[in-house]
């Protein structure tokens, strides 16, 4: 094992690395550029494939051919880039490829600024794309998760057979951090039987196809599709629990804003206040068990959020009326400060379960 200081972009590409991607497709736009950097250096030094696309519509849909030949695959991007693969994304889930996309959030609508936001949680985790169907998304708080999360992603995907997304923000993409890398560790990709690489002696080929004119075979498949996410959602969530047992509130938080919130949890409880923290790792399948579970202890939930409460009604879904939902968000590339999340907090306290 060796020991490094990585910034984060870099991990998201020394991890994929590590994960066995050899081929990546990408287009660069900040805060999200040091991945198509560090990839354009590394991949060539290891026998792997780097093409910077003409654009991100390009990309995501070499990434489809790509897939579609069985290779481990990814794209980088950030929202603005993402928002013009959706329309290929819903092809790749359609036709069941796997690949991992990594979305380095910018503020927004529009072109918005490179500031550190989550706006883009719906688009991530309730589609964009056309259709019925959902990809895994997954959002680390640290340069080592996010080195870890990306072999996660690719195993996931390739599990599943479907793209999965790795959702971070410009700070954890510019964050330098101590992580350890594993090398000797061995990564094992599993066969891909499915995969369109030529008949070679074989008289059957394989087809890979999102389109389904007979009606009665469309919804064979979007019921196929369903079961497979029921299995992800009972079997593939992922949630960090922080000082839960006899939490009055529980702050929900993901990413970059997480680590704040664990702090000011610290803070709260010297202070007197039971405060304990959700953090879900998966954001797409999202945790409501965990949610509903901790709504039957709590007094009140406090969503905290960089954007303005997308995540926020997730938790309301999980809590079922049991427990009051608050929210509490910076917009705009603004990061909450924990002294302002402090003073939420003693206000949603005193508020408890009255939900006013």
């Amino acid at each position: 094992m060796r020991r490094f200081l990585m910034k984060g972009n870099d991990a998201i590409g020394e991890g994929a690395i590590l994960a066995g991607c050899r081929h990546f497709f990408g287009y660069p736009i900040t805060p999200q550029s040091e991945v198509t950097h560090y990839l354009a250096k590394r991949l060539p030094e290891i026998g792997g494939l780097f093409m910077q696309a003409e654009s991100e519509l390009a990309s995501i849909n070499l990434v489809f051919g790509a897939a579609c030949a069985g290779a481990r695959v990814m794209t980088a991007s950030s929202g603005p880039g993402i928002s013009l693969m959706q329309e290929e994304l819903s092809f790749l889930a359609g036709s069941e490829l796997p690949c991992v996309l990594v979305n380095i959030m910018r503020g927004g609508p529009g072109l918005g600024n490179i500031g550190p936001s989550q706006a883009d949680y719906f688009q991530a985790t309730k589609g964009g794309g056309h259709g019925d169907y959902h990809i895994i998304v997954l959002a680390p708080n640290s340069v080592q998760e996010i080195l870890d999360i990306m072999k996660k992603a690719f195993d996931l995907s390739d599990m599943y057979r479907m793209p999965a997304m790795v959702l971070a923000d410009g700070i954890m993409g510019q964050m330098m951090e101590p992580v350890v890398i594993d090398e000797e560790k061995s990564v094992e990709i599993p066969p891909r039987p499915w995969a369109t690489t030529g008949r070679d002696y074989h008289e059957d080929r394989n087809e890979i196809n999102s389109l389904f004119v007979i009606l009665e075979e469309m919804e064979e498949v979007n019921l196929r599709l369903l079961h497979k996410y029921e299995e992800i959602c009972a079997k593939e969530t992922l949630c960090e629990e922080y000082m839960l047992d006899d939490a009055e509130v529980a702050l929900v938080a993901f990413g970059t804003v997480s680590r704040i919130c664990r702090a000011v949890v610290d803070k709260a409880r010297e202070q007197g206040i039971r405060a304990g923290l959700v953090r879900p790792i998966t954001l797409w399948p999202f945790p409501y068990d965990v949610i509903s579970r901790t709504a039957k202890s709590v007094q009140c939930f406090l969503a905290v959020e960089m954007n303005m409460g997308q995540m926020f009604e997730d938790i309301e879904i999980g809590a079922k009326g049991r427990a009051p939902v608050y929210h509490y968000g910076r917009l705009g590339g603004m990061v909450p400060l924990a002294k302002d999340i402090l003073e939420e907090l003693k206000k949603v306290s005193e508020r408890g379960g009255t939900g006013q």
